[in-house]
């Protein structure tokens, strides 16, 4: 069962349906070989043989293969009765019918503003179809239809169909375009006038026929086809100024003259409403101003349950299967071999079993641990933890006993992959277990502080990816439990242990000079609404990345930072500055200085990292963790890797011998503090900048 958050509704589904479009789509790509994904995705390709010139081969195919391994839970339409309502949520109440974008699941966990309630005249089967109606809802309302305007709709599928009963609910005349003569038979019963092509019928003839030759006022296309053909022809029907929305996805082989002559408007529709994808509407529960943004995502959720409470919309006709949760592999056999197959309602039976547990057995582990062994319990199983976290503390050989994750999906996917014995979603639970001697934390940024705290408080081992605190007040509390503490404290500061820093380490201990340092970090751009943005989630890029190389520069000097500054590109006092494109400078006690470009400027075809470090007429050049080169050095010329190391590995294990041998901690306390306290006062003195 998921955690339930701040601003979200637990929810037991009863009904939720198949969206026959996109759910067929993604199951005919995760069916699809490699070759045919990459066909269908050739984007991605560019970017992949981009990463090949980058990071190598075997480091691009393993970041590959991840990516694809990664599930994607189908289905967002979803009916159920809320269970719990999360803090700070309002005009929910335990008991209420709801309907939700949440995926097929006995129990989902969703943002309040992304359900609605449902009136008592609407059942549950009928309000399973909202979500997708509001698809269709979101394309009139870009497309603005009056009272007696012909409009068409090409592609009657499910968002098709119920868009043509909304369209004629708004008094226009609907002509609808498809190639499913049983399809094409609701529509007619619906009110619409049809058109055929896969019998010989011309659309674009239809449409000017249809419009009484004045030329269509609008073409709504619902229609998920490779083909430019459907935009092509609803702008050679359409009269002068006449109004195109996509809402399905068509080819965009578009000729300019079919829309400069008539002056024609083409958008794309993002499906629910405004809201879509903003992560502090969906996630962080802002609405928008009534008075400003009329209609939403959820008020036109509320719309449609309006529209079927009156009568005005009928969905009962277009359910054509009823299959049980427990035979979902049914339904999706349907999905992909019925062509007839329209509205796929999954049931679920709450009696059957519990569907509350929060923790469930995947392996039986009766391997023989001895004490002294780590005993390891993971919080957090995202594409990080996953891909490189989880395998490295399996390599170095610890037992994997727990792993929590707040939704259950990744816990339970990733711990049966990698053999953990338990997969829960109580965190508090793993974390007071006395099975479990370690805890890996890797969480969002924003929980580090508060998960390390409580870890160390119950006694336990504790790794933290960076960074350890977002802030001083978190950081002093973290030193505040860890001086009391006889656990060992670590922070995943991967790159001091890889192969090359640990050689250039080794050649620079046996310099007393001073040294430079130049530390570029070609990082990539981010877009501004991703988590790691928000300063109250992710921390931004100075704490949540640049930190990095923040230990780093410390580790190779060997000596305590005294002084920090940084700038951010951009105007001075201009709230247009961002910190990922920023310099920083440190000052070391033995008279060595560092400078990091910590920039998200740059092309993916330039290496993400180097690393100079100038001294004694000597010079080390590290690119991409890959290939070192030494310029003056009498005993060292190069040292190449054929994949990609930045010491992931090698920092876990050396975190783990020192549980097991009762030695200190792989990066003294004392160092962890020093570059979290810098890397929040150069993150601070960069807002002070703003």
């Amino acid at each position: 069962m998921p955690r339930i958050k701040p601003g979200y509704l637990r929810v037991d589904t009863t009904i939720s349906l198949i969206s026959t479009g996109t759910e067929k789509m993604l199951v005919g790509f995760g069916q699809a070989n490699l070759v045919q994904k990459a066909m269908q995705q050739p984007e991605k390709v560019k970017q992949v043989l981009a990463k090949v010139q980058t990071d190598g081969l075997a480091n691009t195919i393993d970041a590959v293969r991840s990516k694809l391994g990664q599930p994607i839970p189908l289905g967002y339409c979803n009916v159920g009765r809320v269970n719990s309502v999360g803090a700070g949520l309002e005009g929910f109440h335990v008991g209420d019918r709801v309907i939700s974008n949440g995926a097929h699941a006995d129990v989902v966990c969703v943002p309040g503003n992304l359900a609605a309630r449902i009136p008592d005249e609407v059942s549950d089967e009928l309000a399973s179809f909202t979500v997708i109606a509001s698809i269709g809802l979101q394309g009139l309302r870009l497309a603005q239809p009056t009272l007696g305007e012909a409009f068409v709709v090409t592609g009657v599928g499910l968002i098709g169909l119920l868009t043509v009963q909304l369209l004629i609910a708004q008094g226009c005349r609907v002509l609808a375009i498809d190639f499913d003569e049983s399809k094409l038979e609701l529509a007619r019963q619906f009110g619409a006038q049809t058109c055929n092509p896969g019998m010989g019928e011309d659309p674009v003839s239809a449409g000017v026929t249809f419009s009484r030759g004045a030329g269509v006022d609008g073409v709504i296309i619902t229609a998920s086809t490779k083909s430019s053909d459907p935009v092509c022809q609803a702008a050679q029907m359409s009269r002068q100024r006449g109004r195109i929305i996509l809402v399905g996805v068509t080819g965009l082989a578009l000729n300019r003259a079919d829309f400069y002559e008539k002056e024609l408007s083409f958008q794309v529709s993002c499906s629910y409403g405004p809201g879509r994808y903003d992560r502090s509407y969906e996630e962080g529960g802002h609405d928008y101003p009534y008075g400003l943004v009329r209609w939403t995502e959820q008020r036109n959720f509320e719309a449609v349950l309006d529209m079927m409470s009156s009568g005005r919309i009928d969905v009962s006709s277009l359910i054509t299967h009823r299959i049980a949760f427990e035979k979902s592999p049914e339904a999706y056999q349907v999905l992909t071999t019925n062509s007839e197959a329209l509205g796929i309602i999954l049931e679920y039976n709450h009696a059957l079993k519990d569907r509350h547990i929060e923790t469930i057995r995947l392996h039986n582990n009766s391997s023989k641990w001895e004490a002294s062994e780590p005993v390891t319990g993971f919080i957090g199983a995202g594409n990080y933890a996953s891909r490189m976290l989880i395998p490295a503390f399996k390599s170095a050989g610890t037992r994997l006993h727990t792993i929590a994750s707040s939704g259950g999906i990744s816990g339970a996917i990733n711990g049966k992959k990698s053999g953990f014995e338990y997969t829960t979603s109580n965190t508090e639970e793993l974390i007071e277990n006395p099975d479990i001697n370690t805890l890996a934390i890797a969480t969002r940024h924003n929980s580090h502080a508060a998960l390390t705290i409580d870890a160390l408080r119950a006694g336990k081992h504790v790794y933290v990816e960076k960074p350890l605190a977002m802030n001083k007040d978190e950081l002093a509390q973290i030193e505040g439990v860890n001086s009391k503490s006889n656990s060992l404290l670590m922070v995943g500061f991967n790159r001091r242990f890889s192969p090359h820093i640990r050689t250039m380490k080794r050649l620079l201990d046996g310099i007393t000079e001073p040294k430079s340092f130049l530390m570029l970090m070609n990082a990539g751009e981010i877009p501004a609404d991703h988590w790691t943005q928000d300063p109250l989630v992710g921390g931004g890029r100075i704490i949540g990345e640049a930190c990095h190389y923040i230990d780093l520069m410390r580790f190779l000097a060997g000596s305590e930072i005294i002084s920090a500054q940084a700038r951010c590109m951009g105007e001075h006092n201009s709230v247009a500055i961002n910190e990922d494109k920023t310099a920083i400078t440190l000052g070391f006690a033995d008279g060595s200085f560092g400078t990091i470009h910590y920039l998200a400027n740059g092309p993916a075809s330039f290496p993400k990292e180097r690393i100079e470090v100038f001294s004694a007429g000597k010079i080390l050049q590290l690119d991409n963790f890959r290939k070192m080169r030494g310029f003056g050095w009498s005993n060292f010329q190069k040292q190449n890797l054929s994949r990609q190391d930045k010491g992931v590995g090698a920092c876990v294990e050396a975190f783990l011998d020192a549980i097991k041998s009762g030695k200190g901690a792989p990066i003294p306390a004392s160092e962890l503090f020093e570059v979290a306290r810098v890397t929040i006062e150069i993150a601070e003195s960069l807002k002070e900048q703003q």
